[in-house]
């Protein structure tokens, strides 16, 4: 287990050592009560009902100060953003979570963008850990959230006939340029920013899926070279997919298995390859430690921990009562 914050941890046992200080150095008012002396106490201690209350009290004293520790400690590790401990997160659809990126270069119109668009608006109400955005040729859609109503709600608007469909100038509006003409590598390269932190090796695992063209690169000037984006997805840890319309140059092929992906032909069936591709979703990595690596919180345990010392101090006065 490892801690993000062990300033909290010092901070809390200074606090704790503080308190105890407290209590064993300063005098206790019934201390300094001048008692009047009592005959034969002797006689008194040696009562059975004596020594079963005494008993009574020892072991409610000891059960309160365990049960004060416990949820102290729980309170001051989920503080502190502990790391590597179990969490449900990692038992949800079984694997870590996941960030699913749609990158889109065709229309809304092109049948397999539009049934991959639908596709993924039934696909938003399964999802519990993952976050899913979509980016156009020239634009963030949808950057990436866990607002699923927001995410169903605005695939489903681009999903629908022509007639019903949204602004599709919103989608990818149309940008003329002086000295530059869109290309894939570039557009990939848009799409594989907007994973948060890709400076960074985080445990959130990364798919970017693609549906398009594999179209040729221009032979005018391109912002990123296929070996600068392949650098960029490997180094990010993306699981670079693709559903290719039309002729496959191979360019895709390769690139997405340099990162441990798929690319696939539309063909007949859209759902068919975008079902392989997520029954194929990246690797596990909360195991992985990997330098740099920035590992998930997993305050799981700690707050059940300090819940369950919560509860049971509160119902220790009536269990004392039976």
């Amino acid at each position: 287990m490892g801690l993000t914050w062990m300033l909290v941890v010092i901070v809390g046992c200074v606090a704790l050592a503080v308190c105890i200080a407290a209590v064993v150095l300063r005098p206790m008012r019934a201390e300094r009560r001048r008692l009047r002396p009592l005959a034969n106490s002797r006689r008194l201690t040696l009562l059975p009902e004596y020594t079963r209350a005494v008993r009574a009290r020892t072991i409610a004293a000891v059960v309160t100060i365990v049960l004060l520790a416990v949820m102290f400690a729980g309170s001051v590790i989920v503080a502190a953003r502990p790391t590597g401990l179990p969490t449900a997160a990692t038992q949800y659809g079984g694997g870590d979570p996941e960030d699913v990126m749609l990158c889109i270069g065709a229309p809304p119109t092109d049948p397999a963008v539009n049934a991959t668009l639908g596709y993924f608006a039934n696909q938003v109400d399964t999802f519990g850990t993952q976050r899913i955005g979509m980016t156009s040729s020239n634009r963030r859609v949808i950057p990436l959230t866990r607002d699923y109503q927001y995410a169903k709600q605005t695939l489903s608007d681009y999903a629908r006939p022509a007639d019903q469909r949204g602004d599709v100038a919103a989608f990818s509006a149309a940008v003329s340029y002086v000295d530059y003409s869109v290309n894939l590598d570039d557009l990939l390269t848009l799409c594989l920013t907007g994973f948060p932190d890709f400076d960074q090796t985080t445990a959130q695992r990364r798919s970017l899926i693609y549906v398009g063209p594999d179209t040729s690169r221009p032979g005018g000037p391109a912002l990123f070279t296929p070996d600068r984006l392949r650098d960029l997805a490997v180094t990010g840890g993306v699981q670079l997919n693709a559903v290719v319309t039309g002729q496959d140059s191979g360019g895709l092929a390769s690139l997405a298995g340099d990162t441990g992906g798929r690319a696939l032909p539309a063909g007949p069936s859209v759902v068919a390859s975008l079902d392989d591709i997520r029954d194929h979703p990246p690797a596990a990595r909360f195991s992985e430690e990997a330098d740099g690596a920035t590992a998930p919180e997993t305050p799981d345990v700690p707050v059940l921990i300090a819940l369950a010392a919560a509860v049971a101090l509160a119902g220790w006065p009536m269990v004392q009562r039976r």
